[in-house]
């Protein structure tokens, strides 16, 4: 059965993560009509989908699946504001990868 989760990564991990849904939140550095570029601990473009609304500078959380170039084909976007803790953010993404067996299957 295929799983369902969604790990939490940022650009340090999208390359063990290709072909995969996954979810980031980072901070929106340019728009581009359908494309983006946040910043997750580095650069992450973004192939947006009709329904996203990203305003720059502000904190964005989207799901999509890691092409093979590392871009992200986004599924859903979600503005999160500019009052974002980044350090916080980090901090999740460094325990999700830790403690992997508890938030998503990691026996790639």
């Amino acid at each position: 059965m295929a799983s369902e989760a969604t790990p939490r990564v940022n650009a340090k991990y999208l390359d063990s993560f290709t072909n995969q849904t996954v979810r980031i939140l980072g901070k929106v550095v340019s728009l581009r009509g359908e494309t983006a570029t946040i910043d997750a601990n580095g650069s992450i473009n973004l192939h947006l989908n009709r329904d996203a609304h990203l305003q720059l500078n502000n904190a964005a959380e989207v799901v999509g699946k890691v092409q093979q170039d590392l871009s992200i084909k986004v599924f859903q976007a979600t503005d999160f504001g500019s009052n974002i803790d980044f350090n916080a953010v980090e901090a999740v993404i460094d325990a999700t990868h830790r403690y992997k067996e508890i938030f998503y299957d990691g026996n790639d």
